[in-house]
């Protein structure tokens, strides 16, 4: 149900950056066709989450008996690299075209379209967000908040158009390094997230909430190691817990039952292992 979101973000995408980018090329906006490249990134981005959620589902095999978590991490580092390489030559055309005293303001025609692009992709986002709340979906509320500031892109791209008419022509090509330099923050932020779990970064607040959970339940005397890493959106806990020695093996293996099932109901862990050692 969450890849109709992905699915309308795309569709989305895809008319509104042909647009821009005709209109663009028509009235001589270089705001314009920043705002197009930057939908067109958009849907590069979307259609790697997608290829990536659909990979991500397929079950372990011979070799990735972890399952195929990963993939949907592999497709948006790739994206980045993409949306980085379409960001620097956005910024290198509107730079030119900042120092050209040739400039003239672009026609009223590239105003309507961004106008008409920030009311589309907001009420994308309006969807989005409704079905991410919906079905509990990070990963949806995630691409709504996208749709928002791509919505917000297209209004300052209106401003520097507007802005233009008005006498002052740089402010067009101004907007455009605005939009490549947001285009370029978006794939950095996208490529540190990517290259952080791919190489088992974890956030380290999420482990003190773990630790805490875990010393909270009755039989836990302490906790020897924690290592916690993600797959996908999935999270794998690796944990050893200090019990009573005097405990039999079938008490102490209750005590490890009771923390697997609390990570997995307070907070969502997809998987623990959990060793026990005597203290």
């Amino acid at each position: 149900m969450g890849e109709r979101g992905v699915y309308i973000s795309i569709g989305a995408y895809l008319v509104l950056s042909c647009l821009k980018l005709i209109i663009a090329f028509i009235s001589g906006s270089a705001a314009l066709r920043a705002d197009g490249l930057n939908n067109a990134t958009d849907i590069v981005a979307s259609v790697a989450v997608l290829i990536g959620l659909k990979l991500a589902r397929k079950p372990p095999d011979a070799d990735h008996p972890y399952g195929h978590w990963k993939a949907e991490t592999v497709a948006s580092l790739i994206a980045s690299f993409i949306m980085m390489t379409v960001g620097l030559q956005v910024l290198y055309t509107a730079v030119l075209n900042v120092f050209d005293g040739s400039n003239e303001a672009p026609d009223m025609m590239a105003a309507w379209t961004g106008i008409f692009g920030a009311i589309v992709m907001f009420l994308v986002y309006r969807y989005n967000m409704r079905l991410g709340t919906k079905i509990n979906s990070q990963s949806v509320k995630a691409a709504a908040k996208d749709n928002l500031s791509d919505a917000l892109v297209s209004i300052g791209t209106v401003i520097g158009i507007i802005g233009s008419q008005l006498g002052l022509p740089w402010l067009d090509p101004l907007a455009a390094i605005i939009v490549g330099l947001i285009i370029c923050k978006t794939a950095w932020e996208i490529f540190t997230s990517s290259s952080h779990q791919l190489t088992d970064g974890f956030d380290e607040t999420l482990m003190a909430a773990y630790t805490e959970t875990i010393m909270q339940i009755q039989g836990v005397k302490g906790i020897k190691t924690m290592k916690a890493r993600s797959y996908g959106n999935n999270t794998i806990v690796d944990t050893e817990i200090l019990v009573n020695s005097t405990l039999d093996i079938r008490k102490a293996h209750d005590v490890a039952t009771t923390v697997e099932k609390t990570l997995k109901r307070e907070h969502g862990v997809y998987w623990v292992n959990v060793h026990v050692e005597p203290q």
